[in-house]
């Protein structure tokens, strides 16, 4: 690819990463990260998998920040990777996700390294954003 191209792509993607950084999500770019993260990682964890989707943008991104900062029943750890743009970190973040086919835009609350809550592409994708905010603060009111 041609380095114009990279740096395009990097520019697109800057809003839709600060999305969730401003958030306070940490945001995993390599898989030496994420491994190095989830291997020492205690409590829970609040993994959102970034798209530049349509429904990354309308739905899943400010669902998933209006939880973390909305909530008294917080995960422990919020962190992201992005789908597409960091494809190794995001490759090693789904090795956890164990037996759970790749989505992306993607949802995931782990305790410890076990995934106790996914939330999927589908249960997104035309979701009203009321359903899909539901949904996160069930699971973080069931495991946090």
């Amino acid at each position: 690819m041609s380095m114009a191209y990279e740096e395009y792509m990097r520019q697109l993607v800057k809003p839709m990463r600060e999305e969730l950084t401003r958030g306070g999500f940490k945001e995993l770019t390599t898989a030496e990260e994420v491994e190095e993260f989830m291997e020492s990682v205690e409590g829970t964890t609040f993994v959102v998998v970034n798209s530049v989707c349509g429904c990354a943008a309308g739905l899943a991104r400010p669902s998933a920040t209006h939880a973390v900062l909305h909530t008294e029943k917080k995960p422990d750890h919020i962190v992201t990777v992005f789908a597409g743009q960091d494809k190794e970190a995001t490759a090693k973040m789904r090795e956890y996700f164990t037996g759970i086919e790749p989505s992306s835009p993607s949802m995931a609350l782990l305790k410890g390294k076990e995934v106790v809550h996914f939330i999927p592409r589908h249960d997104i994708e035309g979701q009203p954003i009321e359903t899909i905010f539901e949904n996160i603060m069930t699971a973080f009111d069931q495991h946090c």
